[in-house]
């Protein structure tokens, strides 16, 4: 009986314990969510230039050494050009079309004072400011120092961020076979092999994804950026840089990628042009998600549409617009453990009863059989 009682008890000791130390974990990676986000995004950039590193290696029969650093100094240098090239357009753009906006932002801001009732018309305002404020700050209020140095502090994160980030994506591709090897050297050596193969797949999904992912954002930038070009639109790479960045937004980054460029055809005080910009937003969207899409995203995932928009949904609820951002690859990567965890070589019995199947259940019955 003793015996019988100490067992139970170690069980329970070791169960509270195994719970704690989850908790901590979680606790640790709530702490440290922003940190996660950037490992998170350069595995994601990683995965994406793993297969052009296998690519560009077969064909020139470098080593990997070389072929690594080979691929990542022309990631790291398309990086700097792009930026060099559109960042100093977008932030002249963004200038004027501020110097533009304050008039009718502080003609707005009155209007929205005396409208009732008195929440709408206090929401309508903070808006308002806060939308004059992102865009001419001197034109709502002199800035204080320590806004100043708040917003140089921002800046200084947003590129350390940007260095850590691409810091991470190098460090991964010279280790990523010696962080596999001690990972997996923790696991049993039956299952070594199978979670080595998962591994492998998540990653050759997650790389897909992104690849298709910027190549849809680059196509709508760059097709929104000529035809505001040619429809005569001020600020052009500005709404075109926008409204690529917008498509990474699951569900409503479209819609939103086009109200800046319709704010801006409205200043105009021609409907045509309204008309016009909204026209060619709407036939980019349609050409992109019923050619480019299927062309480019294609069984890069593998994971039905009813998952896609339900991990969104999730993604959004726990953790806003980052969260709808990381849903979809999580999704895959979660997907892919589940189909292997439930890999079978048998049917699964759609039924109870011993009648034979008919043929749609027959049929049914034969997609469940694992691959």
């Amino acid at each position: 009986m003793r015996a019988e009682a100490y067992r139970w008890f170690v069980r329970g000791a070791g169960l509270a314990l195994g719970v704690a130390l989850v908790a901590a974990v979680v606790y640790c990676l709530l702490l440290g969510a922003r940190a996660v986000a950037l490992v998170f995004i350069a595995l994601l950039l990683a995965s994406g230039l793993e297969p052009l590193i296998r690519r560009v290696r077969v064909r020139s029969r470098l080593g990997r050494g070389a072929t690594l650093l080979l691929v990542y100094a022309g990631f790291f240098l398309l990086v700097v050009v792009t930026a060099l090239a559109v960042l100093p357009s977008a932030a002249n753009q963004l200038a004027e079309l501020g110097a533009r906006l304050g008039p009718v932002l502080t003609d707005a801001r009155e209007w929205a004072r005396t409208i009732e009732p008195r929440f709408v018309s206090v929401s309508l305002v903070g808006l308002l400011t806060t939308i004059q404020r992102a865009l001419i700050p001197s034109a709502v209020d002199a800035p204080e120092p320590e806004q100043l140095i708040a917003l140089g502090f921002s800046f200084a994160e947003i590129v350390i961020s940007v260095i850590a980030v691409l810091t991470l994506v190098y460090f991964w591709l010279t280790e990523r076979a010696h962080l596999q090897r001690f990972a997996l050297a923790m696991l049993p050596l039956e299952r070594r092999t199978g979670a080595r193969d998962a591994w492998n797949e998540i990653e050759d999904r997650l790389g897909a994804w992104v690849r298709g992912q910027l190549i849809l954002m680059g196509s709508v930038a760059a097709s929104t950026t000529i035809a505001y070009f040619l429809i005569g639109l001020e600020g052009p790479v500005l709404l075109g840089l926008i409204a690529g960045l917008a498509e990474a937004i699951p569900l409503v980054g479209p819609a939103l990628g086009a109200v800046p460029a319709l704010i801006v055809a409205a200043l105009t005080g021609n409907i045509e042009t309204v008309v016009l910009v909204a026209l060619v937003y709407l036939v980019i969207q349609v050409v992109e998600g019923n050619v480019l899409v299927p062309l480019v995203m294609h069984n890069t995932i593998g994971i039905p549409p009813f998952i896609v928009f339900a991990s969104i949904l999730a993604g959004a609820a726990v953790a806003g617009i980052p969260g709808a951002l990381i849903a979809v690859p999580l999704a895959a990567a979660l997907l892919v453990i589940m189909e292997r965890l439930q890999a079978r070589t048998e049917y699964i019995a759609l039924t109870t009863t011993s009648l034979a199947l008919d043929e749609p259940e027959a049929d049914t019955a034969a997609e469940l059989r694992s691959p």
